[in-house]
């Protein structure tokens, strides 16, 4: 059920937005993108941030969120209407032939909620049942996911915080060094930028990809409770226009 699409040019549009607004206003106010680019203050910023995360996430849920990241730019593909139409398929053939002839739907099927409701449907199990067994799959995969997408909103948490870190061991640098003007100059640089990296990643990239994200996953379960829905009608044996029209009010 899960299948990507074309790239999300909304997500490529914002990000470039944010990098030629801030680039172009350091240019409007005299400065150079030079100034900017300070490799330690980076280093400072985004190691602290990762080991930060990686600290409080389990590795499973650290690579499933970065894995979903991708996601952004190339957001699964999500078709209700084409999910309605094939349940309702799926109903009108076991109101004709039965319902364990949809147990020959069941290999060609790779989405495992859908695997798993026709076998049972196919299997005869009770619509309570049903929808009792369908419920923890769902519910289970939308807290890994969630827990996944986490990830980002814990990093946009730490990042402010690592960069005031960075500039606290920029300034210690240079009062370290007062004796030798040659020195500051490094720095202070590094004290400014890498306040700027730590609130810069949190508001431009991590919080933005957590949100985004969540909305995606939230598409996402609206999908697998149609679905679960539709199992749910077709064994109770309701008739396909009464379960499309339950089904469709799932979206506007």
């Amino acid at each position: 059920m899960l299948k990507k699409s074309k790239m999300d040019l909304n997500s490529v549009f914002g990000i470039l937005l944010a990098l030629v607004a801030i680039i172009g206003g350091q240019f409007l106010e005299g400065g150079h993108i030079s100034s900017l680019l300070q490799a330690a203050a980076f280093v400072i910023v985004m190691g602290g941030t990762v080991g930060a995360v990686l600290l409080q996430s389990p590795m499973k849920i650290f690579v499933n969120g970065l894995r979903m990241g991708a996601w952004v730019f190339f957001p699964p593909e999500h078709s209700p209407q084409a999910l309605i139409k094939q349940i309702i398929n799926w109903a009108h053939i076991a109101r004709k032939e039965g319902l364990l002839v949809l147990e020959e739907f069941v290999p060609g099927v790779k989405d495992p909620l859908t695997k798993k409701g026709l076998q049972l449907l196919a299997d005869g199990s009770p619509p309570e049942k049903i929808r009792e067994a369908l419920e923890i799959d769902v519910l289970a995969l939308e807290n890994y996911q969630r827990q996944s997408a986490r990830i980002w909103e814990a990093a946009g948490g730490y990042a402010p915080t690592i960069g005031i870190l960075g500039a606290v061991l920029g300034l210690i640098h240079v009062m370290e060094n007062l004796s030798d003007p040659n020195l500051l100059g490094n720095g202070i640089a590094v004290a400014f930028v890498a306040t700027v990296y730590g609130v810069g990643l949190a508001n431009l990239v991590f919080l933005p990809v957590a949100n985004k994200l969540k909305t995606i996953i939230g598409e996402h379960v609206v999908m697998q409770e149609i679905l679960l829905d539709g199992f749910v009608a077709i064994a109770q044996g309701e008739h396909p226009r009464l379960i499309e029209s339950r089904l469709n009010g799932y979206f506007i």
